[in-house]
């Protein structure tokens, strides 16, 4: 039987990959944790993913890495066996529901913040190898500001800020855009409201944010749209399945979708502006690193 490995190499030489499609990165972060953010990555991942795009989803959370426990699926090889040169790029991709690709953090980005130059060139030059593999990289980030969250922040195209009604979230999401702004680093940022009443109370909570950022630091922050409060993802995690796959009818999953489909429909209306790539993300992590 064709190991894991095998077929995604397989893959990356297939005529439809060398037809070279360009790989976005996307950074989802939060303010503070509890807020449904992983979560959100995977299933929001999976619904790109179900509309015909292929994903990653690599799980960038120093502290909380939980990615595959979410999935039910036990990551075989994380981030660690490849900064120490025991398996390539492709032999730690690991395939989880409906075949959406992921990289698991493990205790990796411990060992990613130590890095000397030398080893951060060779994990630059397999990161790299990705390009043209999906169309969308999404790293799950740590909650908060920490250095490394900084600097995948910093280097994605976009970063979508998951965020709820409660005021500590919101204030903890704003202190996060600000803090990465007065750094000076021009980023593209888009809300998501998880864990809402109804559609009011999200974009209540929405525009609480974007009036402040708007008269503060200058900026406007789009929203991508609201996530209803729904029981069933408490449910599909003791489960350990993804919202997706366990509940794709809830409230919850349809308010992903939605979500989904709006960030598509947006990229399609910026499909003629300049789309920096993978190469664009390792040029500036390796910048932010030194």
């Amino acid at each position: 039987m064709i190991d894991q490995a095998q077929a995604l190499r397989h893959l990356v030489h297939s005529k439809d990959l060398r037809s070279a499609k360009t790989t976005k990165v996307v950074t989802v972060t939060s303010g503070k944790g509890g807020v449904g953010k992983s979560n959100f990555s995977l299933n929001f991942g999976m619904a790109l993913q179900n509309r015909g795009y292929s994903v990653l989803l690599f799980d960038a959370d120093i502290s909380f890495a939980n990615i595959d426990v979410l999935m039910g699926t036990p990551a075989k090889y994380n981030l660690i066996h490849l900064l120490k040169g025991e398996k390539s790029i492709w032999e730690i991709i690991q395939i989880g529901p409906s075949g959406l690709q992921f990289i698991a953090g493990g205790s990796g980005f411990q060992d990613l913040v130590r890095l000397r130059e030398q080893e951060l060139e060779y994990f630059a030059e397999q990161i790299g190898k990705l390009h043209g593999h999906v169309d969308f990289i999404l790293f799950d980030t740590g909650a908060g500001l920490s250095k490394e969250t900084t600097r995948f922040i910093a280097a994605a195209e976009e970063t979508v800020v998951v965020t709820t009604p409660e005021p500590t979230s919101i204030t903890d999401a704003y202190a996060l855009i600000k803090m990465v702004n007065s750094m000076g680093y021009q980023v593209p940022f888009r809300l998501v409201v998880n864990r809402v009443v109804d559609d009011r109370e999200g974009a209540q909570t929405a525009d609480n944010i974007r009036q402040v950022a708007s008269k503060y630091i200058g900026i406007d922050i789009p929203v991508l749209g609201y996530i209803p409060d729904d029981a069933s993802v408490s449910k599909a995690v003791r489960r350990q399945t993804p919202l997706s796959v366990a509940f794709p009818n809830s409230e919850a999953m349809r308010g992903i979708d939605r979500i989904a489909s709006r960030f598509l429909m947006e990229e399609r209306s910026q499909a003629q502006s300049t789309v920096r790539g993978l190469s664009g993300f390792m040029q500036r992590m390796k910048k932010l690193w030194s």
